[in-house]
């Protein structure tokens, strides 16, 4: 993930579908070109109790859109008394992106929209274009092809998410490895229909080391 604006070759993040909720990984480095601007960089954010989003590109860019679909996120659900589906909104998101293509130059972000509504639990990708796709497992960034290594080989649709959690994170793992832009450390969500979750370090090392 790039600390500015322009070309971003950072980053790796994994999401992946299961039949009790959804899993978000992403790894902790942001990066500036070659130089490592933090170990500790936040890529994937909690918009809701059901709803989360992770991010690869410029980081003001990708701060800015967290900003709008949590406020969205919230009059969604003043207005209508629910929650605001995992559909609705990613597909906020696609128009934000969309819409700033239409009057310039499109916006340095490549998101993952998952989270568990009333259909279920769900996964979208967009690029920085607007392009919107729901996936089962997917992985952005530049360390993205090592992820699909690991995913496509172990992940198994309809699994739970202890069965699927150690695979999200030696995707994650197997990227921070072979991938120069990706590292430093890793963050792991979980969200099901009881609200999302972050990790501790106990457990994610727990995952790795299984």
């Amino acid at each position: 993930m790039e600390n500015t604006i322009g070309e971003y070759k950072g980053t790796t993040t994994v999401a992946a579908v299961c039949n009790d909720g959804v899993i978000m990984a992403t790894d902790t480095r942001a990066t500036m070109g070659s130089y490592v601007a933090s170990k500790h960089a936040k890529k994937v954010y909690q918009i809701t109790d059901q709803l989360a989003m992770t991010i690869a590109g410029g980081v003001a860019a990708a701060q800015r859109v967290v900003d709008i679909l949590k406020v969205n996120a919230k009059l969604y659900n003043l207005e209508k008394g629910r929650p605001m589906p995992v559909a609705a909104a990613a597909m906020l998101v696609s128009n934000i992106l969309f819409s700033n293509r239409e009057v310039g130059a499109p916006l340095p972000l490549q998101a993952l929209i998952g989270g568990v509504d009333l259909t279920g639990p769900h996964v979208y990708n967009l690029d920085p274009y607007g392009s919107l796709t729901e996936e089962k497992m997917v992985s952005t960034g530049s360390g993205s092809p090592f992820a699909y290594g690991v995913l496509e080989d172990r992940y198994k649709e309809g699994s739970t998410i202890a069965e699927m959690a150690p695979v999200v994170v030696k995707a994650v793992d197997s990227a921070m490895k072979r991938d120069v832009a990706s590292g430093d450390n890793f963050d792991v969500a979980v969200i099901t229909s009881d609200g999302f979750r972050e990790l501790s370090e106990e457990e994610k090392i727990a995952l790795l080391e299984s």
